[in-house]
């Protein structure tokens, strides 16, 4: 906050005070009130003359107030000398009396604050904010629309400008009102929008572990976050990966980890200009090996899929090595490191297993995954990975590339902030599937192809592969997944979710389909839905069952994400 504003403050603090008193909390707070926890901790930050900090003390709330300007705050204390209210001389962005407090709450509130903090600092703000959340803790931030009229030093705010931070850092957004308010001073060059933001919580715990190893955690690289985003990917997208599962923990293949942080870091370091991924720019990545991922590097993510089959030996000796460096990697330095606070008790367990060199051909199937070892996965976080990851993965992507953007080799490349998320962003899904489209152009010559939609014939190239369930939501490039449609269908769908009935509808299409296009695929096609899809065994190889697993996935993404129906 600008020195001359909290100034201007204080100099007028009388004055000031009096006009905030004239209105009454349930007046300017109407459009939240009902959001107030019934007991806990109150952060209010800006607590100007205390009229909010009173009432919700009064409430029976434990409040800390926070006020940069000395006189405002010396006059917001001599109104509340009976109440539980812990005043401090703070300000943003620090925050340092806060942060001594070592404390989490329930409610952080900042009632025009937000247009005095510089637009530069509002990341690193919200950040700290954000922090000190409890599980299910809600930040209430009011925007104030409209000039300074005297020294204070405004800046333009905007609701959108907040939905973006809160992805970034994994809290849930929503605007109480639809429609800006008038000015409860009577001013008609202002107005007011109030925003709530809520760090989910699913009453484990889970979701704020997770939160803390992402936000909070210290780092020397991007290895714990690596490792977080391949166990969200699998969670998101292939809960048949699980080996077995208690009420406690899940198993998962350790070479399936491994497949999915390969993929995750080929875009970054195997380009003309490779991003820096650790503090020590002298020191080499542990699972970059000359005779693992530099046999590779021609190749890209996209070549490394569930199902794959390497059929050269050279080339097969290479992922092989690559894998098992990757999952030493992964034993050694993030599993060893990512502790539970305050603790040297690991979050997660790896367990590597003795392999041997393949003579000639390698299929990423469950059992080749499965003979690199396990990981141990607690329960609450795997759920959490799969139910919150359209906010956790935000989280993951924006703290990665702030690392990448302190370290020294890619401070001097001179990447982006742009540069580092495209990066970071999964699968283009138009090269996923051109290898289907060229399958249906392949089949047209010999036979006719039908839109899995409306079971009406393709004619040459005019058709689509679209995403049964949208990529964009679910991010998955499976063969079972990806259908060919005809565009008019497939611009009609965008990135809906066919309705169960739609499903049903459409059944008799897609089956034909798949045994029309993977007959000859078929290990790749049954080991891909194994993986994805609940209640299919590994070995198991029917149509009709895999389509009956597809619709239960399709309740299940409906539930956990909400998407918009399509009929």
């Amino acid at each position: 906050m600008n020195n001359s504003t909290i100034s201007f403050y204080s100099e007028r603090a009388v004055e000031l005070s009096n006009q905030y008193e004239r209105i009454d909390f349930e007046s300017v707070h109407h459009d939240w009130i009902t959001y107030i926890p019934s007991e806990g901790m109150v952060l209010d930050v800006g607590a100007g003359s205390g009229r909010d900090a009173r009432y919700l003390a009064l409430k029976g709330l434990s409040v800390v107030a926070v006020e940069p300007a000395d006189r405002l705050l010396a006059l917001a204390k001599q109104s509340a000398v009976d109440l539980n209210i812990h005043w401090l001389n703070d300000s943003l962005p620090e925050l340092q009396q806060v942060f001594k407090l070592q404390a989490k709450f329930d409610l952080i509130l900042l009632s025009a604050v937000w247009m005095h903090i510089p637009p530069s600092e509002r990341q690193r703000v919200f950040r700290k904010l954000s922090s000190l959340l409890k599980p299910n803790g809600k930040m209430v931030i009011s925007l104030r629309h409209g000039s300074s009229p005297d020294a204070r030093v405004m800046y333009p705010v905007s609701s959108s400008e907040l939905t973006v931070l809160a992805t970034q850092y994994g809290l849930q957004f929503k605007a109480l009102s639809s429609e800006k308010r008038n000015d409860q001073l009577g001013r008609n060059e202002v107005s007011w929008e109030t925003i709530l933001l809520t760090l989910p919580d699913d009453g484990t715990g889970a979701f704020p572990l997770i939160r803390n190893i992402v936000v909070n955690d210290a780092k020397a690289s991007t290895y714990k976050l690596a490792l977080l985003r391949s166990l969200l990917r699998i969670a998101e997208g292939h809960p048949g990966a699980i080996t077995y599962q208690n009420d406690n923990v899940v198993e998962l293949p350790l070479g399936l980890v491994a497949l999915y942080w390969l993929k995750l870091y080929k875009p970054l370091i195997d380009r003309p200009e490779p991003m820096q991924q650790s503090s020590n720019s002298g020191k080499g990545l542990g699972f970059i090996k000359p005779t693992g991922w530099e046999q590779l590097v021609t190749f890209t993510n996209n070549d490394f899929y569930i199902g794959a089959c390497y059929l050269q030996a050279d080339i097969a000796q290479a992922v092989y090595q690559t894998l098992k460096d990757i999952s030493k990697t992964i034993k050694e330095m993030p599993a060893k490191y990512i502790t539970l606070p305050g603790t040297d008790q690991a979050v997660f367990e790896v367990e590597t297993k003795r392999t041997s060199v393949p003579e000639n051909r390698v299929i990423l199937d469950s059992e080749y995954f499965q003979s690199f070892g396990s990981m141990r996965v607690p329960k609450q976080i795997w759920d959490s990975f799969a139910r919150y990851s359209v906010w956790i993965e935000p989280a993951l992507v924006n703290e990665w590339a702030s690392l990448m953007t302190g370290y020294v080799l890619n401070r001097q490349q001179a990447f982006t902030k742009t540069d580092y998320l495209n990066a970071l962003n999964w699968d283009d899904p138009q090269r996923c599937t051109t290898r289907i489209r060229e399958r249906v152009l392949q089949l047209q010559r010999i036979a006719d192809v039908n839109c899995c939609w409306s079971g009406k014939s393709l004619k040459n190239k005019q058709f689509v592969i679209d995403h049964a369930f949208p990529f964009a939501r679910w991010p998955n490039n499976d063969l079972w997944n990806l259908l060919p449609s005809k565009t008019s269908i497939n611009l009609q769908k965008s990135d809906r979710l066919p309705t169960s009935t739609k499903l049903m509808a459409s059944k008799s299409w897609i089956v034909h389909w798949w045994q029309q296009a993977w007959c000859e695929n078929q290990n790749e096609f049954f080991t891909q839905a194994a993986f994805a899809l609940h209640g299919i065994q590994k070995n198991q190889q029917n149509f009709d069952d895999v389509f009956e697993a597809m619709t239960f996935q399709r309740d299940r993404i409906k539930d956990l994400q909400q998407l918009a129906d399509w009929h």
